[in-house]
């Protein structure tokens, strides 16, 4: 898969810190997967990155979409152009 097959919608959901990132294809990730933190998304290398992004403060993977809760400090608009780049780097094969 290239970045160019990657589709990514951003929706929002109830919580104003937290949003769906929804994609064209699954996610490998083995099922569900949440992680409240860097150090438990150790034995995942998409999920690792993400927690490098500046405001991530929690992931949530399922089938194909991923939701991420920024801190409440951390800007829309900053971070969701960082994590639709790292999601698609960290899928491209």
């Amino acid at each position: 898969m290239s970045t160019e097959d990657i589709e990514i919608t951003v929706e929002g959901t109830p919580n104003p810190n937290a949003a769906k990132f929804v994609l064209n294809h699954e996610i490998p990730c083995g099922g569900s997967k949440s992680y409240l933190g860097a150090a438990a998304a150790a034995d995942n290398p998409l999920a690792a990155r993400l927690f490098a992004i500046d405001g991530v403060r929690a992931l949530l993977f399922v089938e194909n979409f991923i939701t991420v809760t920024k801190t409440p400090e951390a800007d829309w608009e900053t971070v969701v152009g960082r994590v639709e780049e790292t999601i698609r780097a960290g899928l491209e094969l």
